[in-house]
């Protein structure tokens, strides 16, 4: 059975909140330790306390902390756009229309990279095309033509 958030195994109780460790916070998550100490390397995550063995322990709250930051990896939002919006989740009398602007700006990036990969595959496709597989290396048109190039430049 995989761990959730319902499932969260205590290892440790302070008070009562249920504090667990990294790997635990892991297994959960689906993000390796190593992710996990990034982020909090990163200043995106950040252990609150430490237990006697001076393991890092974690709460519900760092849960959802660390499932809304791989959310936002997944959207692709770098780092950097990943700490504004935390700051700005932080602060909950922020502007909704920061938060627009951040994702309207990561659009247009995620348009222009569209683009370039459309160009690039127009490229490659036209590249496979000026060779038949039926020839030997010696006369194969891709190897020719990015020969060609590797001559124009220098």
């Amino acid at each position: 059975m995989k761990p959730s958030l319902n499932s969260v195994v205590t290892i440790e109780s302070i008070g009562s909140i249920e504090m667990i460790k990294i790997g635990e916070l892991a297994k959960i998550s689906g993000c390796s330790v190593e992710t996990i100490r990034h982020y909090e390397k990163e200043q995106l995550l950040a252990a609150k306390l430490r237990s006697d063995g001076n393991f890092r322990l974690y709460d519900h709250a760092d849960i959802e902390r660390l499932l809304f930051i791989k959310h936002c990896r997944s959207l692709d939002l770098s780092l950097a756009e990943i700490r504004q919006l935390l700051s700005l989740n932080d602060s909950p009398m922020s502007q909704c229309d920061d938060v627009n602007q951040m994702i309207e700006q990561h659009i247009e990036q995620v348009e222009r990279r569209i683009a370039d990969l459309t160009q690039l595959n127009k490229q490659l496709k036209a590249l496979r095309l000026s060779c038949n597989s039926k020839r030997t290396v010696e006369h194969c048109g891709i190897l020719k033509q990015l020969n060609e190039a590797v001559s124009q430049t220098n």
